[in-house]
């Protein structure tokens, strides 16, 4: 569950430094008093995008830190572990500064992290409802992916719909085969050529390397002869070489060494020096009794280079790009190749074609069930939303040749009572309907799901009175088993919480900012009754909010 908060200078917050309980919490407070910045604060903690306007007027960044207790079951901990992102104590810590420019660093358990895997981390330690989300659920696409999460499919249906790219990337392959077997004659043969031509020059960046220094050296070979011999008679071997005169200016320093002990050390450093150009004249001679003139090898060496530079020319790259021209080639000529075989192509398809009807047959069998319990599920919710004989239903359109998604779309069905047929959602589902319908459909499947925290910006809208005090009673209900965090404007929400915070603005140095601030037993009394009352709370107003939350649960 969410532990700890702490966001600087985002939006229209300074500071804020936010400690969360378990339970149902609800957060309430004037329209336009910020009550959402929070859960978008930690939307951004989760790996949300970015935008300069998040950074506080006048300010240069703006950070986030959510800190999460790490969620039982091990998933995230083996997660953690692969990326080298162990968490300490128990926790998962996240971090996230956005500069006024729109660009941000992510921190996870204080290492950096791109967006990714900050996202990653974050299915699995909260799940952010926003107020427009059951918009969503007029979306096909969204509604597959609700049935599958519901069901926990997801992985199932990567795995069908990788299986559908290979079937359909051998069967256009098959096709091109069918269509352009000339050209793909003509091509074949080109390739075979050029293959052949590569493989014939058989360049080696080793060798390269290699050939370029011997060219050198064996060009330079009379200038390099002539200045080791210089060397070694100025070092070891000519009249006035340093090497005699140093010998004799250490014995001379040896010898006064032995009257005064200071010298010791200046001793050990001309000894020092004499061994070292002893062995690089020693070395000296060894290179220079290597060193030949060799012109026929130069003039290989040279023929050598002017060939795979000739090549590397007619393929306008530069010679370390030979290699990749052959393997790109070779792949190329494989791929034709195969294609030159419309008939093993066309067995390839089939094979491809069979793993994927079995894979999205098996889907298909569980999809229904998922879509059976999950339809059941939210007509029963419906009935206590105020859609008395109200029905949802999820139908499975098949798709006979098969898609990325299987072997069928999903569509939501609903019957707004009793009287009515099923139709689609997108049809006959009013805005007050189609908020309780989505409602009803997240917290049932957030009821499911694994993930500790629920965040739900005021997915309230569009309800009120008592199908608003059905909602909290959920609400609390789901509060039982996880964390859940609900930005609402009704008081019967509201009093359905185990705990409460009110967001409002006000001024400090001239600039307008918001606070928060946790509510007591008396300050819930007085929210709840500025949420029934307005602007004028009166006694019956603070009794009836007292009631209201006596009568909690």
């Amino acid at each position: 569950m969410l532990r700890h908060l702490s966001i600087r200078d985002f939006v229209i917050v300074d500071r804020l430094e936010l400690d969360f309980s378990a339970g149902f919490g609800a957060l309430t407070g004037e329209t336009g008093a910020g009550k959402s910045i929070l859960l978008d604060a930690l939307g951004l903690a989760l790996g949300g995008k970015a935008e300069s306007g998040v950074v506080r007027a006048g300010q240069a960044r703006a950070e986030i830190v959510a800190t999460f207790d790490l969620p039982p079951g091990g998933a995230l901990q083996v997660w953690l572990e692969e990326q080298a992102l162990e968490a300490g104590d128990g926790e998962v810590i996240l971090r996230r500064v956005i500069d006024s420019g729109g660009r941000s660093k992510a921190w996870l358990n204080g290492t950096p992290v791109v967006l990714a895997q900050m996202r990653a981390a974050g299915e699995w330690l909260a799940d952010i409802h926003g107020q427009h989300a059951h918009h969503a659920l007029l979306r096909a696409d969204a509604q597959l992916g609700l049935v599958d999460a519901h069901g926990g499919l997801v992985v199932q249906a990567r795995e069908v719909a990788g299986r559908y790219r290979q079937w359909s990337v051998l069967r256009r392959a098959r096709e091109a085969a069918e269509e352009g077997a000339s050209s793909t004659e003509r091509e074949r043969e080109m390739l075979g050529w050029q293959v052949a031509e590569l493989r014939e020059i058989a360049f080696d960046q080793g060798e390269w390397l290699t050939l370029n220094q011997e060219q050198a050296r064996l060009a330079h070979g009379a200038a390099l002869i002539e200045g080791s011999a210089s060397v070694l008679d100025g070092l070891a071997e000519g009249e006035y070489a340093v090497l005699p005169q140093l010998d004799v200016l250490l014995g001379r320093v040896a010898e006064m060494a032995r009257h005064d002990a200071q010298l010791t050390d200046v001793q050990e450093l001309f000894s020092s020096a004499s061994i070292q150009l002893d062995e690089a004249a020693h070395a000296m001679r060894r290179y220079r009794d290597r060193l030949d003139i060799d012109p026929q090898r130069l003039a290989e060496i040279d023929q050598r280079i002017q060939a795979v530079m000739g090549m590397a020319r007619k393929y306008r790259v530069a010679p370390e790009g030979l290699p990749g021209i052959l393997a790109e080639s070779e792949a190329r000529l494989v791929r034709l190749t195969r294609q030159a075989d419309p008939e093993a192509l066309a067995r390839e398809e089939a094979g491809a074609k069979e793993l994927f009807m079995a894979s999205a047959r098996a889907l298909s069998v569980r999809r229904r069930q998922v879509a059976d319990d999950l339809a059941g599920a939210v007509t029963e919710a419906m009935q206590s939303l105020a859609m008395t004989g109200a029905r949802f239903a999820i139908q499975l359109l098949p798709v006979e040749e098969g898609c990325p998604s299987g072997l069928e779309t999903v569509e939501f069905l609903v019957a707004a009572n009793a009287s009515q047929p099923l139709r689609p959602l997108a049809k006959v589902a009013s805005g007050g309907e189609l908020s309780r319908i989505g409602l009803a459909i997240q917290v049932i499947t957030s009821r499911n799901g694994a993930t500790p925290t629920l965040l739900f910006d005021e997915v309230d809208v569009g309800i009120g009175g008592r199908v608003a005090e059905i909602v909290g009673r959920l609400l609390h209900q789901l509060g039982q088993d996880r964390q859940v965090l609900c930005v609402t404007h009704l008081p019967q929400v509201a009093a359905q919480a185990d705990w409460q915070w009110t967001i409002a603005k006000e001024s400090r140095e001239g600039q307008t900012l918001s606070r928060v601030n946790v509510l007591d037993e008396n300050g819930r009394i007085e929210e709840i009754a500025r949420m029934l009352g307005g602007v004028h709370i009166t006694e019956t107003t603070r009794r009836h909010a007292a009631e209201m939350l006596d009568l909690k649960g």
